[in-house]
């Protein structure tokens, strides 16, 4: 009998920082049987996001590996530093399965970005060899009727976090220790503010 793949959601993002928005949604995928894990596949540079708004690509792999790191069916990945630049969601996903053909790769998108799923690159080719989880955000709602195939709307509970908020908050001396995982924010501060 073969063993059935393991599910495995990508959650791709900069994570800049990952805060407990992140956590919270990754974690309902998990334990309401919609993956088996969740890879957060830290990404080196959105070519959508100003290159100076990121904070130092390890800086950010080191946190989401401090905030994870108890929980078992989560993983960080750093795939995406060693591939070509600019790194296309489709030559991630094609290059993961490729190397993973044990698993079945979801991956995890937010409402607001299925609304302009249309502008990425070669966003066919993603719905024609990839399945895709689509998790709410206010003001973006999905017709689920009208989703394709290997679409799938999870009707997670909405996290509205904002990373630059984080970022603006720590840069002017905020406690936000409640928006991060403890280990997160207990590095951010010695980085920002025992320097």
């Amino acid at each position: 009998m073969q063993q059935a793949r393991i599910r495995t959601g990508i959650f791709s993002g900069s994570f800049n920082p990952i805060h407990i928005g992140h956590l919270a949604l990754a974690n309902y995928l998990c334990e309401y049987d919609i993956l088996d894990e969740v890879w957060f596949l830290v990404t080196p540079h959105n070519p959508l996001k100003k290159e100076s708004e990121l904070w130092d690509d390890n800086f950010r792999l080191e946190l989401v590996k401090l905030a994870i790191d108890d929980y078992p069916k989560f993983r960080v990945s750093d795939y995406e530093f060693h591939l070509p630049d600019p790194s296309y969601t489709i030559t991630t996903l094609d290059a993961l399965q490729q190397e993973y053909p044990d698993r079945t790769f979801a991956l995890i998108i937010g409402s607001d970005n299925w609304k302009i799923f249309s502008r990425w690159h070669q966003p066919e080719q993603i719905l024609s060899r990839h399945h895709l989880l689509i998790y709410p955000r206010l003001g973006f709602d999905i017709d689920e009727s009208a989703l394709p195939r290997q679409v799938r709307f999870v009707k997670a509970p909405i996290f509205e976090m904002s990373s630059t908020i984080i970022r603006e908050a720590i840069e002017t001396g905020k406690d936000v220790r409640y928006f991060l995982h403890p280990a997160v924010y207990k590095k951010i501060k010695k980085m920002f503010h025992d320097e």
